[in-house]
C-alpha cells in the first residue's frame, strides 16, 4: 500500500463530505473508511478525513471497504545496536542513568557512557524505524495504516548497545501488563563474548550472581556455543536489567562483544530481521 501523509489544503471539500455522497453513508462511516485506508486520492490511499480535495481530483472507495473497528496495535521491533529504546524521548534527547545491580553493598555501573559523549553526539532513536518501509510482514497480520505508527509508547528499556526485542504500544492494556509485571517478567538475552567460556569463568558469573539482590540472583544462564574466536552465553532473568550482562562479564575477566534480547516473556524476537519491525500476533500474549 502506497501510505501518504498529505498536507491539508485551505480550499476545496472535505474529503469525508466526499466519500459521504459516493458511497451514501453517514459522517462516522466515511471517516471510518478514511482512516481504514479505503479511500484513494488521485491513485495515493489517503487516511485524512479532514483532507480538502478539489471538483478535479479523482476520488475513489475500495470495492473491499470495511466498517472496522480501529484496535490499537503493538509492534515489536529489532532494535541495532547504538538506537535509543525511547523511554525517554518525553523528557529529551538523553539516555536514562542504566540501573545498578546490588549485592553485598557493591554497586556496579551498567554500560558506560560519558555524560560529555552523550551531550555531544546523542545516538539516534530506535523509534525512527517504525516506517511502512522497515515493516516485515506476515501473515494473519492487520493491513498497514499510518495511524498504526503513531501515539506509540516505547516499553520495557534496553541498553542503547544493545539489539533485539523492543516494544511499541497504542495498547493501555498492553501498557498496563508490561509495568505491571516487568518485575515478574522473564528477558532472554544473548550474550556473545570474545574467546571461549571456561568453566572457571562459568563458576565467577554463578557467584557473582548470588551476590546480586533478588530476582537477580536467580538468574539462570548457559553456554549457546563456544569457540576459541567467540562464544554465546544465555541469560534468562526476571526483570530489566540494564548493565547485569556487562556486569558479569566483568566478573568472569570475559570482553562483551554484543548483546542481543531474543525474548520477553512469551513473546519471541524470531527471524525478524535488524532493522525491521512487525505487529504483534493476535495469538501473542507477553
Amino acid at each position: 500500500m502506497n501510505l501518504r501523509t498529505a498536507p491539508l489544503a485551505r480550499t476545496g471539500e472535505r474529503l469525508s463530505k466526499r466519500i459521504m455522497a459516493l458511497a451514501q453513508c453517514s459522517r462516522t462511516e466515511a471517516e471510518n473508511y478514511i482512516e481504514g485506508g479505503w479511500v484513494q486520492v488521485d491513485g495515493i490511499a489517503i487516511e485524512e478525513p479532514a483532507l480538502r480535495v478539489q471538483a478535479t481530483q479523482n476520488v475513489t472507495l475500495d470495492a473491499q471497504a470495511q466498517l472496522q473497528d480501529h484496535a490499537p496495535v503493538t509492534l515489536i521491533l529489532h532494535k541495532p545496536p547504538g538506537t535509543l529504546d525511547g523511554l525517554n524521548e518525553p523528557n529529551g534527547p538523553d539516555e536514562p542513568a542504566a540501573a545498578t545491580v546490588t549485592g553485598g553493598g557493591t554497586k556496579t555501573a551498567a554500560t558506560a557512557n560519558k555524560g560529555a559523549s552523550r551531550k555531544s553526539a546523542s545516538p539516534p532513536p530506535a523509534r525512527q524505524l517504525l516506517q511502512a518501509a522497515n515493516h516485515c510482514a506476515n501473515l494473519h497480520e492487520p493491513r498497514l495504516l499510518q495511524r498504526h505508527l503513531r501515539h506509540l509508547q516505547a516499553m520495557v528499556p534496553l541498553e542503547t548497545g544493545a539489539s533485539g526485542l523492543l516494544v511499541f504500544t497504542q495498547d493501555w492494556r498492553c501498557a498496563r501488563k508490561l509495568q505491571t509485571d516487568m518485575t515478574s517478567m522473564e528477558h532472554e538475552l544473548m550474550v556473545e563474548v570474545q574467546g571461549q567460556i571456561s568453566d572457571a569463568a562459568l563458576q565467577c558469573i554463578g557467584a557473582a550472581l548470588r551476590r546480586c539482590d533478588a530476582p537477580v540472583s536467580a538468574t539462570r544462564f548457559s553456554v549457546s556455543s563456544s569457540s576459541p574466536q567467540h562464544s554465546q552465553l544465555r541469560l534468562a532473568v526476571k526483570g530489566a536489567h540494564p548493565g547485569l550482562a556487562e556486569y558479569l562479564c566483568q566478573s568472569a575477566d570475559l570482553t562483551l562483544l554484543a548483546l542481543r534480547r531474543i525474548r520477553l516473556g512469551r513473546v519471541q524476537l524470531g527471524p525478524l530481521p535488524v532493522g525491521q519491525w512487525r505487529y504483534l500476533g493476535y495469538n501473542e500474549k507477553f
